[in-house]
């Protein structure tokens, strides 16, 4: 990628970290929906899903072709309740406009749910789903309309639990100073509050908190402000983490790096020198298993030679795990609407994902008592790290981390 599409991507990019057919862009039947299977016999079972795509901000396709594989597999596997799954698509380009115009089109199809989507436009398409009674389930965490709205069902605590999370992973794996480098845009505030309560609420000091300008390609300032004084460095950049990744190796630094899932990736390490990379042993914390994990296994067997799906990307995980819950949900309707969905979802007592969470319920006993977080049910994350250029878990027995006494001390305190 030249310097100066660099540019004009690294302000929506960066926003991925906090924390996502009409002529239109949105998909209908007819060019949204995969080919579904002729042997299932029972009646449809139609949601949608959004990502942007073609776009100059951060693209998430992966979104996309996940719930499309996820809808073949499970049409191959007998379907939802003997029917065929159906999952409309809709690009929303990392538009607002978009974004609500395939809201519109979920209602206009009369959708039961819209399940593992990506988009930072919360505010404009939740109350159209609410209003239509449209359950939002999963999600990616990127959007503050999805901790509150009451029709939204998050699978996992987003950026708030992640950050909160990461920090106190990083300070218990010695990191004594930590510089946090994040790109200079509101939208990223967020990611040092919580990366500093993880810290801190671990014995840590407050990491120092470094704002990348979004038009900036060579990062070599960055790394030398970051590594100055500090042990350990946490890469905030989203999609353009190589930036800083290539700046840090020029410069012969030796800081420890770290970062939440999603930023310094297993194809980032391949790039660097795979066992030998410089990101090898790094701190990532995440929300689900490594993929290594059997957990993962039927997702992994779906995708198998696709490799446009990364499975490490958090929010192509996401949309895996959001629809074994709309499957698993579905299963137990006598009739299946996106009334009956939303009574099921608000009144399980626990929804069986296979290990890749802790079973999921969002009663109103489970809620995180936070004002504007109160949709996080779900408050847990996982420690990971980059070990022969791959993701794993950072020690053998590990499992999820819970965050929830940490968040709500933070409010109320």
């Amino acid at each position: 990628m030249n310097d100066s599409r660099r540019r004009r991507t690294a302000a929506a990019s960066c926003l991925a970290v906090t924390g996502v057919l009409l002529a239109a862009g949105c998909g209908g039947e007819a060019a949204g929906s995969s080919t579904e299977s002729t042997s299932l016999k029972g009646a449809p079972v139609k949601v949608m899903v959004w990502t942007p795509e073609d776009t100059q901000g951060s693209a998430q396709p992966g979104v996309r072709l996940t719930a499309q594989a996820y809808e073949k597999w499970i049409n191959a596997n007998g379907g939802i309740k003997g029917g065929p799954l159906k999952v409309l698509t809709c690009n929303e380009k990392n538009d607002p406009d978009e974004a609500e115009k395939c809201a519109q089109q979920a209602v206009a199809e009369k959708v039961v749910a819209v399940v593992g989507s990506y988009s930072l436009a919360g505010d404009r398409y939740m109350p159209i789903l609410q209003k239509a009674g449209i359950p939002y389930l999963g999600g990616t965490g990127v959007s503050a309309a999805e901790f509150s709205n009451p029709l939204s069902f998050p699978v996992n605590g987003g950026t708030p639990v992640v950050f909160a999370a990461h920090g106190q992973q990083l300070v218990q794996e010695g990191c004594k100073k930590i510089s946090g480098v994040r790109y200079d845009v509101a939208a990223a505030a967020i990611v040092s509050q919580f990366l500093t309560l993880g810290a801190v609420s671990a014995g840590g000091t407050p990491p120092k908190d470094l704002k990348v300008p979004v038009t900036s390609t060579d990062l070599a300032p960055q790394v030398a402000a970051a590594t100055k004084g500090s042990d350990c460095v946490d890469v905030i950049l989203g999609t353009h983490s190589d930036l800083f990744v290539t700046s840090y190796v020029q410069s012969g630094a030796k800081t420890k790096l770290g970062s939440v899932v999603g930023n310094l990736t297993p194809q980032l390490a391949e790039s660097t020198g795979g066992a030998n990379s410089p990101l090898e042993g790094s701190a990532i914390t995440g929300y689900y298993p490594s993929t290594s994990d059997p957990a993962w296994k039927d997702f992994l067997a779906a995708i198998k030679g696709n490799k446009d799906i990364d499975p490490t990307n958090g929010a192509n995980g996401t949309t895996w795990v959001a629809f074994k819950v709309f499957t698993e949900a579905v299963k137990k309707l006598p009739d299946i609407s996106a009334k009956a969905l939303v009574r099921e979802l608000d009144t399980t007592t626990g929804i069986d994902t296979g290990g890749l969470t802790p079973p999921l319920t969002w009663s109103a006993s489970t809620a995180l008592p936070i004002k504007g977080l109160d949709r996080i049910h779900n408050a847990t994350a996982t420690e990971l790290t980059i070990r022969d250029g791959k993701i794993e878990w950072a020690k053998p027995g590990s499992t999820f981390v819970d965050v929830r006494k940490m968040l709500t001390a933070m409010s109320s305190g």
